[in-house]
């Protein structure tokens, strides 16, 4: 595990899911790993008295409970105490030295607004950094969820990655149509069954950044080009990629999001891409949650020789040829 020192930034990830998805049952199993050492957890709960700490205490005594309330609303503010006071703790060796921050959320939290609080701290912003947003599926009541809660949606599709839990009370045929649902849904999160003996610690919860952008997962298709959406018989939401081969203005591409986010920016749930952005020999890295986007990283090469610019959208009640004509009218008249 590579040493990190105190001027690093510290990675933050989110662990989220809704009610009963299993998240308490993941993170104990997790802290009980070697691997796992060297992290911090907080805990977040909704209601009157909190029950998660004191599961996890037998393992992780000082685990931070947050205030009763949603991290993504009432104590957001809280969310930023506590991560400063736990660096400030570190930093005066009251704690070790931890490498990574883990935030256990409650059911009910969209994760948009954690995100955009981690980003809005100027100091959280020195000394952290979003490692990344895991939610936790329970594959015993993934489909009902589905349409019956929307923050249901939110959470899968600001998925980095996903964690398939209950897998074992359900038939194989079941869990291959609950895969098949996630994989349209959200095509840009690997899944992990939580069955597996060994969980990948270090790919779920990595302490350093990825180098080869956020494209090296699985895309959804596109054909010709052109888009095309995948799992439009899942309701309103719908996953589809942009795929185009010519070089981008950077300045009216960011004019271009930046109004297509304001507008549509409440149903655009996920947008993540590789772009060939003119004047740059390698691509740039662009993803961003609803209305907030994360600063563009420039890569040091191309996955593959195609160099063609790639955006995936995850969207709510916002078709695919809305976001594609918007497109085309504002980068260069491109026709895609």
């Amino acid at each position: 595990m590579t040493g990190v020192t105190d001027f690093d930034v510290i990675p933050v990830h989110v662990v989220t899911g809704f009610l009963g998805s299993g998240k308490t049952t993941l993170l104990t199993r997790l802290l009980a790993s070697e691997e796992f050492g060297d992290t911090a957890v907080l805990v977040n709960e909704f209601g009157e008295v909190g029950l998660d700490h004191l599961l996890l205490g037998e393992i992780a005594p000082n685990t931070v409970l947050l205030k009763s309330g949603c991290v993504c609303c009432t104590v957001r503010g809280e969310l930023v105490d506590a991560l400063r006071d736990l660096f400030s703790r570190r930093q005066r060796g009251e704690i070790p030295a931890f490498k990574r921050v883990v935030l256990e959320t409650t059911g009910l939290a969209e994760p948009a607004p954690i995100v955009a609080t981690l980003a809005a701290d100027p100091v959280i912003r020195h000394h952290f950094r979003l490692g990344g947003i895991v939610t936790v599926i329970d594959a015993l009541n993934a489909l009902a969820t589905h349409s019956a809660e929307p923050v249901w949606i939110e959470q899968l599709s600001a998925a980095d990655r996903l964690i398939l839990t209950k897998t074992d009370l359900l038939p194989e045929g079941e869990v291959q149509q609950v895969l098949a649902q996630l994989s349209a849904l959200n095509p840009l999160a690997p899944v992990t069954l939580a069955t597996e003996q060994a969980l990948p610690i270090d790919e779920i919860l990595p302490l350093t950044q990825a180098t080869d952008g956020p494209m090296s997962v699985r895309l959804a298709p596109a054909v010709n080009g052109a888009a095309k959406a995948v799992g439009s018989h899942l309701g309103q939401t719908q996953s589809f990629c942009l795929e185009f081969g010519q070089q981008i203005d950077w300045t009216a591409f960011g004019l271009w999001l930046s109004l297509l986010l304001n507008r549509h920016g409440r149903n655009i749930l996920r947008v993540k891409g590789l772009l060939n952005i003119a004047g740059f020999a390698a691509p740039v890295a662009i993803q961003g949650v609803q209305h907030l986007v994360h600063a563009p990283v420039h890569l040091p090469k191309w996955p593959d020789d195609k160099r063609r610019s790639c955006l995936v959208f995850i969207t709510r009640e916002l078709d695919a040829r809305t976001i594609e004509q918007s497109f085309s009218i504002f980068v260069q008249g491109l026709r895609l």
